[in-house]
């Protein structure tokens, strides 16, 4: 069976089609289903105590207007009716609120937890790390990140809008049993709804239009302050010039902002000027073109200036509805159909084991949002059961072509096969729990060390003759030894009891760490002990590599990336990439009768070491 590069770019469509933002109210509305989905009971508790506590506060006016008449009239039955209606009110309105607060904050807390681990687990199921290279989608994780923290706050924000709204329209109610042309009062307050929901908009576009020169304001600051560039910093004596630049970084992404803020105010300003001008008509209208009696009169007083206070509460929620937590729960929306994208497309099972090996079929490759070609129509077949070296110049696509085997990104162009199942059509999670390795650009887990090891193959994390059999295929058995707990010695000096250790120690552990699943389908090593010497690196790899030919019985591939060619002879096949190109294959051997590239860079190597 094979697959067509055009099939496989069908395959990709919808990652590329989740590049655009998902609507605002299907956004929020997916955010509430998320928030219901957790916490359905708190949720609802607090929705319908946010709008009971909105009632009695609306009726205030009513009985003040009632109070008012009473006193007018002399009819001391209505003043004392009104009175008790007013602490009624007051009461009712203070304890509702008192108890949604607090049933709406235990509601926060859950919901907060809820939204951080959904985020969290959206971005570890995303297969590729396209999205944490990409300029566009750095932006949009850099805001979610920053709002996913207060995104709880939207909830109450839209409890408390639902609860404003009701207000508004007992208020108009009561307005319009005196004349009903004073519900018009509502609609002069259009323009301020209008402003209230625009100006966010305008202020939240420009800066998203500086978020990049606040990104790298952020990233001065953290270079001038933090400890792993603090030797350079002080070395170079660079800290003034970083504390400069990272002002004019602010300072060039707020300016377009402040313009934008100062121009919405203005436009807001006179929208709220033609609300109080209408307001101050509604009071003479009543007074003397009505001849209303003077409780009508109190009526519109209170109504009407408690309908300016709901309306101005109302627009200010609309206004956070718009501009902070609406765009949050737009990017939450966006991750979730990005993520989703790529679950769609998996749908083959991953094969037990290798009988012919990884093909590759005319595999081109760009990072996203770049033109330049990285890997250009690559056509090569990996045998099952062998070892195979990459090697090349720096910017050759040694590491790239690791990452598409990896999945961490999909080709351009072109496919990859793996016993001709599509590679594309593989399940990340399950493609990846048949993969191990190590990589140059390791991570160092700052656990215990058991832990920092084990962690390569988690369901086995607390076997201990597993790590060490781990630690023993990595020849990490000395840096172990050195620890003063042994394994359960906790790493990283910054922690309680926490020990330092050195780059090549920690690069030895971070092998240990790739050597802990026993049958990967394809073993990775990306240049994993750049900082041990030449002869130590050969010696480790040409002990696992007997092994591993040795007793793998599943066609299991190891894909060796290593600069020093007296590590890469040993390999069954040698790749030789040169500009983006597969300029030769073959055994060390071959490549060396041939004369060509290989030949050419093994033979400065080599002089090296004369």
């Amino acid at each position: 069976m094979t697959s067509s590069p055009d099939q496989h770019k069908e395959v990709r469509e919808p990652a590329r089609a989740a590049d655009a933002l998902p609507p605002a109210l299907s956004s929020m509305w997916r955010l509430c289903k998320l928030g219901y989905r957790h916490e359905p009971r708190l949720m609802l508790a607090a929705f319908v105590l946010s709008q009971l506590s909105a009632l009695p506060d609306a009726l205030i006016a009513l009985w003040l207007m009632l109070l008012g008449q009473g006193v007018i009239d002399g009819r001391p039955v209505l003043v004392t009716a009104s009175a008790i209606g007013l602490g009624v009110s007051a009461t009712a309105t203070w304890f509702l609120r008192t108890v949604g607060t607090r049933v709406q904050r235990r509601f926060r807390d859950k919901v907060t937890i809820a939204l951080e681990s959904h985020v969290a687990r959206l971005q570890a199921s995303v297969p590729t790390i396209a999205h944490h290279e990409r300029p566009d989608y750095l932006d949009r994780l850099g805001m979610l990140r920053d709002q996913v923290f207060v995104l709880d706050h939207m909830y109450m924000s839209l409890f408390a809008t639902c609860g404003w709204i009701l207000r508004l329209a007992v208020t108009v109610a009561l307005l319009a049993t005196i004349h009903p042309g004073l519900a018009l009062l509502a609609v002069c307050a259009i323009p301020t709804v209008l402003t209230s929901t625009w100006r966010p908009a305008v202020e939240r576009a420009a800066q998203e239009r500086g978020v990049q020169a606040s990104r790298l304001a952020r990233h001065l600051f953290t270079t001038a302050t933090t400890a792993p560039p603090g030797k350079e910093v002080r070395v170079t004596g660079i800290g003034g010039r970083l504390a400069n630049d990272r002002r004019a970084a602010w300072e060039r992404g707020y300016r377009p902002i402040a313009r934008v803020r100062w121009g919405s105010a203005l436009w807001h300003t006179l929208a709220w000027a033609v609300f109080g001008g209408s307001y101050v008509g509604a009071v003479a209208f009543v007074s003397y073109g009505l001849g209303s009696p003077p409780g009508d009169v109190l009526l519109v007083l209170a109504a009407g200036s408690r309908l300016s206070a709901y309306i101005g509460a109302t627009v200010g929620e609309v206004g956070f509805l718009r501009g902070f937590w609406m765009y949050g729960s737009i990017r939450l929306a966006w991750l979730e159909d990005y993520a989703a994208s790529f679950a769609a497309a998996a749908d083959w099972p991953v094969p037990a084991t290798l009988g012919r090996g990884i093909r590759f079929d005319h595999v081109s490759f760009a990072y996203p949002g770049t033109s330049r070609v990285v890997l250009d129509d690559i056509s090569l077949t990996l045998p099952a059961g062998t070892v195979v070296a990459i090697v090349g110049e720096n910017g050759a696509g040694k590491t790239t072509l690791v990452k598409l085997l990896a999945k961490m990104y999909a080709p351009s162009s072109g496919a990859i096969l793996v016993d001709e199942t599509p590679l594309d059509r593989v399940s990340a999670d399950q493609w990846r729990a048949r993969l191990a390795g190590a990589f140059q650009d390791f991570f160092r887990f700052e656990l215990l060390a058991r832990q920092t090891v084990g962690l390569g193959d988690v369901p086995r994390m607390d076997d201990e003759p597993a790590v060490i059999a781990a630690v023993d295929r990595a020849g990490a058995g000395d840096v172990v030894s050195r620890l003063k707990a042994g394994l359960d010695s906790q790493l990283g000096p910054t922690w309680p009891g926490g020990v330092d250790v050195s780059f090549g120690q920690w690069q030895k552990l971070a092998l240990a760490r790739g050597f802990m699943r026993d049958r990967p389908l394809l073993l990775v090593l990306d240049e994993p002990t750049a900082a041990l010497d030449a002869e130590t690196e050969h010696a480790l790899f040409e002990r696992y590599a007997a092994a591993s030919r040795g007793t793998s019985h599943d066609g299991r591939i190891t894909v060796l990336v290593s600069h020093r060619f007296s590590t890469v002879r040993m390999a069954d096949l040698i790749m030789v990439l040169d500009g983006a190109k597969l300029a030769e294959t073959g055994t060390h051997e071959e490549l060396m009768a041939k004369g060509g590239h290989y030949a050419e860079l093994y033979g400065i190597q080599a002089a090296a070491y004369r």
